[in-house]
């Protein structure tokens, strides 16, 4: 298995509520409609510090991951990410 963590500065931190909901439920649809795919929330970091929202993900394998990213239903959300992002982390390990 494979956990895909990534960690967004956004743009208008006033709106991490709204955009974390928002990305939450794009996400979650993925569930079922991504091979692979097996968990997916996306939540406001509630401490404060650099990084605003985190998507936390879990995949069958490395190769479903890879597959993932370029899924079209997963490029869709990324258009919306980029428009409310200004700075990103990513951290993948395998378990």
């Amino acid at each position: 298995m494979l956990k895909h963590i990534i960690f967004w500065k956004l743009n208008d931190k006033s709106k991490a509520d709204e955009i974390a909901a928002d990305l939450n439920s794009r996400f979650k649809a993925l569930l079922g409609k991504v091979d692979g795919l097996k968990e997916a929330e996306v939540g406001k970091n509630v401490n404060g510090g650099d990084f605003d929202i985190t998507l936390y993900t879990v995949f069958e394998s490395a190769e479903d991951e890879k597959a993932y990213q370029t899924n079209p239903l997963h490029i869709e959300i990324k258009k919306v990410v980029h428009s409310v992002v200004c700075d990103r982390i990513c951290i993948d390990y395998l378990v």
